[in-house]
C-alpha cells in the first residue's frame, strides 16, 4: 500500500481531522482537558543534523531514505519499562483516571516503544474520558479524529455524543503526538521558514531549495526524536489501542475513527479480527495499492463544487464555475511572484493554497467565508486566508507550531513506501493530469523520499473474520475522496458502506440525521445498516 502525503507546507492535510471545522461543534480551548505536559519544542538551537550539503548530494545519498547514525535522543515521555516479563507489566497497569475539566477525566499509561522488545523502553500515552451517563453501560467507545497526529483527547471534548451516553467515550493522543510522547523536530522559527518554501517549484533553484529544506527538516526530526521515529507506524498505534482495550477491561473493541482514524480501525480489524466489536470508520482513507484516485482529486472536486455554488450566489469571483476557478488560479499564480504582505509575514502561493484547502474541509457552511477571504486576497488583503492556512498548519497566533506539523509526516512516512526523489517528480506530473489545480499546487512529495527511517511492512487489510464494520463516505469529501470509502468497504470482508451525498470531511456528528441515526443504532444496538444505503 502506498500512502500519499501532501507537501510539507500542508502539514495537516494528509487526512486532517474534524478539527478543521467539519463537525457541528468546534473545540473550545477552555474545555479541553488539561494533562501534565509531555511536549516541548525542540531546543531553539535546533538545526538539521550534520553539515549543510548540496541538492545533488542529498539526492545522491541513496535511492531512497538517507540514514544517519542514531543520535540517542530521548523525547519527552520516554520512561522506564514496568517490571514483568514481556507485556505483563504493561497489562498489570491500572488506569488512574482523575478529573481534569468539569465532566472529563484524564490519565496516562505506559506502552512499549517496541512491542518486539517491550522490556527495553516505555513511552507515555495520554488519554481523556467522558464517562457514561446512562445505563446499562455498553463499555468504552474509543475515538480518533485522524491526522495522522491529531489529538484524540481534544476530540472527546467536542464530539457530538447524543445517543451514545451509555458509553465511556475515550480518546487518546497517539504515540508521537501532543501530550503523548511527541515527535520533535525544528524549532518554531525554523518551522516558520520551512513553511515559506515554494511547494510547487517553477525552476531548478526552487526545486533545490525544496529538496534541501525537506532533507533538513527530516534530519532535525531524527536528531531530536531518534528511534521514536522507528516505532510510530499505524501498526504500533493499533497495538497501543489493543493494550488500552485490555486496560479498560473490554472483551471487544468499540471504535469510531475519522479520516486517518479509519486506517487505524482497518488495521485493527486485520490484526485482531476476533476482538472487533462495533467499528465505525468515517471519511475513509485509501487502504488499497491503487493510485487511480489521489487526494488532490478530492480537493479539485470540492473546489469545483464550491465554484458552482459561488457562481449561483452571484459572488464577485465569477458568473460561472469556470470563471470562479479562473479567478482562484489567477490569484495563486500572481502570489507565486508577488506574495501579499501581512504584517511581518507574507501570504505566499503555497500558504494561500493551504488556506483554501482548509475551508474545503468544512463543506457548504465554510464556503461563504472562503468566498469572502478570496475576494479580500484579490483586493490585496491576505490576512484571513493566511489565518486559514495557519489553522491547517497547526500554527498558533503567537507563531508557535503544534505537534501535528511534526507527527503527521513522521507517521505518514512510517506507513508509506516510495521510490525516491526522482519518482516524486514523475508522480507530480501524473498528479497534475489527474487534478489540474491542487495536483499542481500541492507540488512534489519529497518528504518521505528524504525521511531518515525506513517504512514498515506494507499490507492490504481485509479484516477477515471480523464482525461487521460500518464505513461512511461523503461524495464531496475533499481530503478523503468518496471512492476511498467504496474501496475500503469492499476490501474489508465485513465492510458495510453508508454514503452521505454531501460536502465536507467527516459526516457523523450533526451533518446528516440519516447517517447519525444509522451509526447510533449500530453502536448502541448492533443494528447493521443496509450495505450501500444512501443518506442526504
Amino acid at each position: 500500500m502506498r500512502v500519499r502525503t501532501l507537501p510539507r507546507w500542508a502539514a495537516a492535510a494528509f487526512a486532517l481531522t474534524l478539527l478543521a471545522g467539519c463537525t457541528p461543534q468546534t473545540p473550545s480551548p477552555t474545555t479541553a482537558p488539561p494533562a501534565p505536559s509531555t511536549t516541548s519544542a525542540a531546543p531553539s538551537s535546533a538545526a538539521p543534523a550534520g553539515e549543510v550539503i548540496t541538492v545533488s548530494e542529498v539526492v545522491g545519498l541513496e535511492v531512497d531514505r538517507p540514514r544517519s547514525a542514531d543520535p540517542k535522543a530521548e523525547p519527552k515521555g520516554f520512561a522506564d519499562a514496568p517490571s514483568g516479563k514481556g507485556l505483563a507489566g504493561y497489562l498489570d497497569q491500572r488506569v488512574q483516571w482523575r478529573t481534569c475539566a468539569e465532566q472529563y477525566q484524564c490519565a496516562q499509561i505506559l506502552a512499549p516503544l517496541d512491542y518486539a522488545n517491550p522490556s527495553e523502553q516505555a513511552i507515555t500515552l495520554a488519554l481523556a474520558k467522558k464517562p457514561a451517563t446512562k445505563s446499562p453501560k455498553l463499555g468504552t467507545l474509543f475515538v480518533n479524529p485522524g491526522g495522522p497526529g491529531a489529538s484524540g483527547r481534544n476530540l472527546v471534548t467536542y464530539l457530538a455524543t447524543t445517543g451514545l451516553e451509555q458509553y465511556d467515550i475515550v480518546g487518546w493522543d497517539p504515540r508521537g503526538t501532543n501530550a503523548s510522547t511527541p515527535v520533535q523536530c525544528f524549532d518554531d522559527e525554523q518551522t516558520e521558514a520551512f513553511t515559506r518554501l515554494d511547494s510547487s517549484p517553477d525552476d531548478p533553484a526552487e526545486t533545490d531549495a525544496l529538496i534541501i529544506g525537506n532533507h533538513g527538516f527530516a534530519q532535525s526530526c531524527w536528531q531530536y526524536s531518534g528511534r521514536l521515529l522507528q516505532h510510530i507506524s499505524t501498526i504500533d498505534t493499533v497495538r497501543d489501542l489493543d493494550l488500552m482495550r485490555e486496560l479498560v477491561d473490554d472483551a471487544k473493541l468499540s471504535y469510531l475513527g475519522y479520516s486517518y482514524g479509519t486506517q487505524i480501525g482497518a488495521y485493527y480489524a486485520d490484526l485482531f479480527p476476533q476482538r472487533v466489536g462495533r467499528l465505525v470508520l468515517d471519511a475513509a482513507v485509501d487502504i488499497t495499492d491503487d493510485d487511480t484516485v489521489i487526494q488532490a482529486m478530492g480537493f479539485d472536486l470540492a473546489l469545483g463544487n464550491f465554484a458552482t455554488w459561488c457562481a449561483r450566489q452571484n459572488c464577485t469571483l465569477g458568473s460561472s464555475k469556470d470563471g470562479v476557478l479562473t479567478s482562484i488560479t489567477d490569484l495563486l499564480d500572481e502570489l507565486d511572484s508577488a506574495p501579499l504582505k501581512v504584517g511581518d509575514r507574507e501570504l505566499t502561493q503555497s500558504l494561500a493554497a493551504t488556506g483554501i484547502a482548509s475551508y474545503l474541509y468544512g463543506g457548504v457552511p465554510a464556503w461563504r467565508t472562503l468566498s469572502t477571504d478570496l475576494e479580500a486576497a484579490i483586493e490585496g488583503e491576505g490576512a484571513d486566508l493566511l489565518k486559514s492556512a495557519d489553522s491547517l498548519n497547526d500554527r498558533a497566533e503567537d507563531g508557535t507550531f503544534g505537534s501535528l506539523f511534526y507527527s503527521l509526516p513522521a507517521i505518514g512516512c512510517a506507513d508509506s513506501y516510495d521510490k525516491g526523489v526522482t519518482e516524486a517528480d514523475q508522480r507530480w506530473v501524473q498528479d497534475q493530469q489527474k487534478a489540474p489545480i491542487f495536483g499542481k499546487y500541492f507540488g512534489p512529495g519529497y518528504t518521505c523520499p528524504l525521511w531518515p527511517v525506513r517504512s514498515t511492512i506494507q499490507f492490504k487489510p481485509t479484516g477477515s473474520g471480523a464482525a461487521p464494520i460500518v464505513v461512511v463516505g461523503a461524495t464531496g469529501d475533499p481530503a478523503t475522496p468518496y471512492q476511498n470509502a467504496v474501496t475500503m468497504a469492499k476490501q474489508l470482508e465485513s465492510g458495510v458502506l453508508v454514503t452521505y451525498q454531501g460536502e465536507g470531511h467527516g459526516t457523523f456528528g450533526g451533518k446528516s440525521k440519516c447517517v447519525d441515526s444509522l451509526v447510533i443504532a449500530y453502536l448502541t444496538q448492533g443494528t447493521v445498516p443496509t450495505d450501500g444505503v444512501k443518506c442526504q
